[in-house]
């Protein structure tokens, strides 16, 4: 018997069935994971503000990636290269996608400038600066569910996922396993810290992978599980 020719077999039978058994654990779960949840709804839009470009920039009917740089952005030069490259770059180009950064009157220079410290001669056609009044900016903030307030030169380093109908996304219960195994009060994710890299990569870029996820199964008619809304969670706790 030719052990060595039998050996060379099981390896590439291996290395033929190993990939296949992956794909195969993986096929359930792309069609049975769990919808991004609503933490808050009637998102205020953008009609007030004014764009750096000519074209008129809304969150309806959009995927947007929401933040406030402040009347300084160049201060946020951190913030906006950790959101370009962790998220923005992963899915610019996807129908519907995009980028606000709403920014206060009169800081249209330090925006230019900004713009060229991330762009590295890159697409940015999907992120778009706004521009408005501090008491839209405030108004915009204020409608979103949020943990902080804006500081004194209108920014945060906190960003904020909105669907096409004006839904706040993020996640209701953002406890760890070994949290919920240990009874952990529920705290949730309504927004994502652009500082904490791990933040960005590791849940907020899943998030919005798992948000168009749902768009695609609804165009399809694949969709079929109900997505939980604040009010649902607040419910499970009385």
């Amino acid at each position: 018997m030719d052990y060595k020719k039998i050996s060379r077999y099981v390896v590439l039978g291996i290395l033929f069935f190993l990939p296949v058994t992956f794909l195969l654990f993986l096929y359930p779960a792309t069609h049975n994971y769990t919808p991004l949840d609503i933490v808050n709804e009637g998102v205020s839009d953008l009609e007030a503000f004014v764009s750096d470009s000519d074209e008129k920039v809304l969150l309806e009917d959009h995927i947007t990636v929401l933040g406030f740089f402040g009347d300084k952005p160049m201060e946020k030069v951190i913030s906006a290269s950790n959101l370009k490259e962790l998220v923005y770059d992963k899915f610019k180009g996807f129908k519907r996608f995009q980028t606000v950064i709403v920014m206060p009157l009169g800081t249209e220079r330090d925006v230019k400038a900004l713009k060229s410290e991330i762009s590295s001669y890159e697409d940015l056609r999907f992120w778009h600066f706004v521009f408005g009044n501090s008491n839209d900016i405030l108004n915009i903030f204020n409608s979103l569910k949020n943990n902080g307030n804006l500081d004194a030169t209108l920014a945060t380093d906190q960003v904020f996922v909105i669907d096409k109908d004006l839904n706040q996304r993020g996640r209701l219960d953002d406890r760890t396993d070994n949290e919920i195994g240990k009874n952990k009060p529920i705290y949730g994710l309504n927004a994502y810290d652009c500082i904490e890299v791990s933040e960005i990569k590791n849940k907020m870029s899943e998030d919005v992978r798992i948000l168009f996820t749902e768009y695609r199964q609804k165009r399809k008619g694949e969709f079929n599980s109900d997505t939980r809304r604040a009010s649902d969670i607040n419910n499970n706790q009385n």
